[in-house]
């Protein structure tokens, strides 16, 4: 795949995620693009895979462009970073979830940190059933 394309991909997984959600994070990008499993990501949140990249489809190289672009659509879309831990499902629930083989911080901080397009959530939050029904005729 080139550039272009996955560049194209990852705002567009982007884009569906905020206007759904108000928010994006990285993992839902990566299942977004295909470079992860709806599957492999439950197996990692459960703690079955040691660390996220090792679920990943794309090599470290690829995964390395992959979060450069999230973050730049972020900058260029005005989002606010938000930091989130993420702790394993389950029994163990206390375990802190690991991202990168590396396990360096810089990495960890840039898998786990949130993009919040606040204008969007508001308007979500303002969403009201009634809002909807206004929209038809009702006699």
């Amino acid at each position: 795949m080139n550039k272009k394309n996955l560049t194209g991909q990852i705002h567009n997984a982007m884009f569906q995620n905020i206007q759904k959600k108000g928010w994006v994070a990285p993992v839902d990008v990566h299942v977004g693009i295909g470079a992860l499993s709806k599957h492999n990501l439950e197996d990692w949140r459960f703690g079955r895979i040691p660390f996220l990249e090792k679920a990943c489809e794309p090599n470290l190289k690829q995964l390395s462009v992959i979060m450069h672009e999230i973050r730049a659509y972020a900058e260029k879309n005005n989002l606010k970073s938000s930091y989130t831990d993420y702790h394993q499902y389950g029994k163990h629930k206390k375990n802190k979830l690991r991202f990168s083989k590396s396990g360096d911080d810089r990495i960890e901080y840039h898998y786990a940190t949130h993009f919040v397009d606040v204008k969007r959530v508001a308007a979500l939050k303002n969403l009201l059933p009634m809002n909807r029904i206004s929209n038809f005729d009702v006699d």
